[in-house]
Parts: C-alpha cells; sequence; structure tokens
C-alpha cells in the first residue's frame, strides 16, 4: 500500500492537507449562498441548526468518505469498487456529479478572471467602461466570445494546479491561497464594517428569530451543509487516498467543519454590511457579487482597489473548489488507465472547456433554449446539486454503514486501535440511520416535494 501512495502521490503534511480539504469546501456557495441564508432563515438560529447538522452529519460523513479513500488508496470508483465490486456504481455516480458542475462551475470563474482584470485595469485608468454594474454583467454573459476566453484562462489555471500533482500541485497552493484569502477577507471586513449603516447588516446575520424556523428552514440548513462540505462528490474520498496510515483523520474531519462555516461567516461580515450600508437588496444570488459589489465598490474610496482585492479572493475560492473536483476525475483515470497525469488533466481542461460552452452561451445566443423551463446553466446546475449530489451522498452513508459495515470503519478511523475513537457507536448508529433518513428528506426538500 506505501509503494502505491508513492506512485500515486501522498500529502506532505497534516496542514497541506488540511488547507486542501478545506479550499475544496470553500467555494462560491460561502461567499454569497450562506449569508443570504442565514439572514433570511432566523439569523443565529440558522446558524445553531448548521453547527449541529455540520457537527453531527458532517463530521460524520467526512469520517467515512475520508476512511474509504485512505483503506483503499484509489480514486473514488475504484475505493468503492475494492470494497465491493458490485458498489462501484456510486463512486461512478460521485465521478458523474463533478463531470456536470466542473463545466458550468467554469463559466463562474471566467467571470471572476473577467472582473479582476477589468478591477486591475481601473487602477491604471481602464476599468469597466461607460456602462452600470447591471449593464455590464448582462453585456458580459450574453457575450459569446469574451466569455469563452476567460473560461479558457480559468481551466488552463486550474490544469496547471492539478498537472502539478498532490504534493507540489494541489497541496502547495492550497497553503498558500487559503491563508491568503483568509487576510483578504479580514481587509474586506474590515472596511464593510466601516460604512455606515453597517451594523445593521450585522444584525441581519446574527439576530435570532427563532420563529422562522420551520422544516424548510431546516431543510435548508442540511442543504447547504451538505454542498459546503462537498460531500457525495468523491472529493474526500479521493483527498483520503492520499493520507498516510498515521494521520489523524478525527481531527481533520472536526476541523474542516469549523474552518469551512468560520469563511462562511467572514464572508456574511464582508458583503452584508456594505449590502445594508448602501440600502441594497441581500437576496440576488449570484448577481449579489457581480453587481451589487460593485456598485459598493464604486462608491467608496480606493473602492477599485477594494474590488480587485474582493475579486482576488473570490478566485481563490473557485479556484481551490476546480481543483478539487478537476482531481477527483483525475484520480480516475490515471489509477483506471495509468495515464500521465499531465495529459490527463490537460484532456479534462479541453473537455470542461468544450462541455461547458453551453451553459457560457445560455445568456446570450442560447438563452431561449429551455430544459424543464430552466436555461442550460440554470438545469445542469439543478441537476448536480438538487437531485444527483444529494442521491449520491444517501448512497454512500448506506455503503459505509451497511455493505462495507461501521465496523469496518471504525477501524481505519482509529488507525487500527492506535487512535481512541471514543465516539464510535454515535458515529455507527448515526452513518447508519440518522444521516441516510436527513439526506433523504434534504433531496425530497430539494426536488420540491417537502416545503
Amino acid at each position: 500500500m506505501e509503494h502505491q501512495h508513492k506512485r500515486r502521490g501522498q500529502w506532505a503534511s497534516s496542514f497541506g492537507f488540511l488547507m486542501a480539504a478545506v479550499g475544496s469546501a470553500v467555494g462560491l456557495g460561502n461567499l454569497w449562498r450562506f449569508p443570504v441564508m442565514l439572514g433570511q432563515n432566523g439569523g443565529f438560529a440558522f446558524l445553531l441548526v448548521y453547527v449541529i447538522a455540520a457537527a453531527l452529519i458532517g463530521v460524520c460523513m467526512l469520517l467515512g468518505e475520508l476512511a474509504i479513500g485512505r483503506k483503499t488508496g484509489l480514486n473514488v470508483v475504484g475505493a468503492f469498487q475494492k470494497l465491493n465490486k458490485r458498489y462501484w456504481w456510486i463512486g461512478a455516480g460521485a465521478v458523474g456529479v463533478v463531470s456536470i458542475i466542473l463545466p458550468y462551475y467554469n463559466v463562474i470563474g471566467g467571470w471572476v478572471c473577467n472582473y479582476i482584470a477589468h478591477y486591475a485595469g481601473a487602477l491604471f485608468g481602464g476599468g469597466f467602461g461607460q456602462l452600470d454594474s447591471a449593464q455590464y454583467f448582462a453585456a458580459m454573459t450574453g457575450d459569446v466570445w469574451g466569455p469563452l476566453a476567460w473560461n479558457a484562462v480559468f481551466i488552463a489555471i486550474t490544469a496547471a494546479v492539478v498537472l502539478g500533482g498532490v504534493e507540489k500541485g494541489i497541496e502547495r497552493s492550497a497553503k498558500v491561497m487559503m491563508p491568503v484569502l483568509a487576510v483578504m477577507l479580514l481587509i474586506t471586513i474590515a472596511r464593510s464594517l466601516s460604512l455606515p449603516g453597517a451594523w445593521e447588516g450585522v444584525a441581519f446575520l446574527f439576530k435570532p428569530d427563532f420563529s422562522k424556523l420551520n422544516m424548510g428552514t431546516v431543510s435548508a440548513a442540511m442543504s447547504q451543509m451538505f454542498y459546503s462540505l462537498s460531500l457525495g462528490m468523491g472529493i474526500m474520498v479521493t483527498y483520503g487516498s492520499y493520507l498516510s496510515k498515521t494521520d489523524n483523520m478525527q481531527r481533520s474531519a472536526v476541523l474542516i467543519p469549523v474552518f469551512d462555516t468560520a469563511v462562511a461567516l467572514m464572508a456574511g461580515l464582508a458583503i452584508m454590511p456594505a449590502v445594508f450600508a448602501f440600502n441594497l437588496q441581500p437576496d440576488m444570488g449570484p448577481s449579489l457579487i457581480f453587481v451589487t459589489l460593485r456598485d459598493v465598490f464604486a462608491s467608496i474610496p480606493l473602492g477599485d482597489l477594494f474590488g480587485l482585492v474582493f475579486f482576488a479572493l473570490v478566485f481563490m475560492a473557485a479556484l481551490t473548489s476546480m481543483i478539487s473536483m478537476m482531481e477527483v476525475v483525475a484520480a480516475y483515470f490515471i489509477d483506471t488507465f495509468h495515464f500521465n497525469r499531465k495529459k490527463v488533466a490537460l484532456t479534462i481542461a479541453l473537455a470542461a472547456f468544450v462541455v461547458g460552452i453551453p451553459s457560457s452561451l445560455s445568456f446570450g445566443v442560447l438563452k431561449n433554449v429551455t430544459l424543464f423551463g430552466m436555461n442550460i446553466f440554470d438545469f445542469m446546475d439543478y441537476l448536480a446539486n438538487n437531485v444527483l449530489l444529494p442521491l449520491t451522498g444517501l448512497c454512500t452513508c448506506l455503503f459505509i454503514g451497511w455493505v462495507w459495515k461501521s465496523k469496518n470503519a471504525v477501524r481505519e478511523i482509529s488507525n487500527d486501535g492506535a487512535l481512541a475513537f471514543q465516539a464510535s457507536r454515535v458515529w455507527s448508529f448515526i452513518i447508519k440511520f440518522i444521516a441516510p433518513i436527513v439526506i433523504f428528506i434534504v433531496f425530497l426538500s430539494s426536488i420540491g416535494v417537502i416545503r
């Protein structure tokens, strides 16, 4: 097994693995979706439900996925197949999910690159031109060649990191990007909180309103936790396969949700005070970043500089998530077919770019092409996050608890008894019974059966 680890790559340090895993969890959803959901669903009351969900379901599933990866030392398809050859399709489902997400997520990454370039240009007398924020965003997303060019830039940067391998590519970049992202968030928070009326945004985020707690709120918290922690995508199985047999997975499974939630709260403090200071709407979705916040930066001293800093941190959040998803697919082809990592990374990048073209054009020349009432971009997002992701997560839980058997997972989590796992019985109960039931409820809510 050690020989295989060395051939495939291995994390050089626990800190490097932690930063890579946190980087995977910290994505665009942390920067706009979590703060909005927090404010709309009871503030601190919603946060309490989210933390409980992350502590119970999130930590348990993280432990299970990491254990599968380290036990087998294989990609997500090979891992499930090695533990029980009849269940390879669960891993294939995870690869399918990230293969759907990669192309349209790359589209958003391209938008971010576009804004970075224009803010950098604004510092030297260029910038966005005469169009206001909404007009510029509509013109940018509705264009053909401009967005595609930036999509190519973003996926090329992602591929460059992945082809560098586990230690020299993914780990080295995560060690730099995650601390820098935290510093940039702190700078943005300081500026945001200094604006007149900013504390209304803080109240929006944290004022407890338990009257808003209902089944829909609980389901929303669970859904956000599930997506935010990269569960059911095969990412943690893949990253777990690069762990050494002496690593403490229990500690990592606790720290990943802690850091992920901290970044989400920091993002809320960076964005919402500014939104309220300028009497803007906090529930605008992705356009909150690309339209609303551009108006904010345009209205404050040194706005172009702060805009550049903010979109640089958005870029890093998007990039670390893209890297983890690409690695899931890359690990499958490298393990299964023994392909060269460089060729695999470049091929996946090209495929993601090409497959993402319809999503990129769905705001312009293909805007009238709809699937089930949604444009191509929105349909791909719905299919992956509302349907396939909960299903793969549910199957993973059932596999760990009932097929592989929780006792075998406990043995791996405890490093064959070298580490105490005092919560093993509670963990086994949750992974076998509680987690599958909760995830199934989240699935029914995400497709509209439960409201």
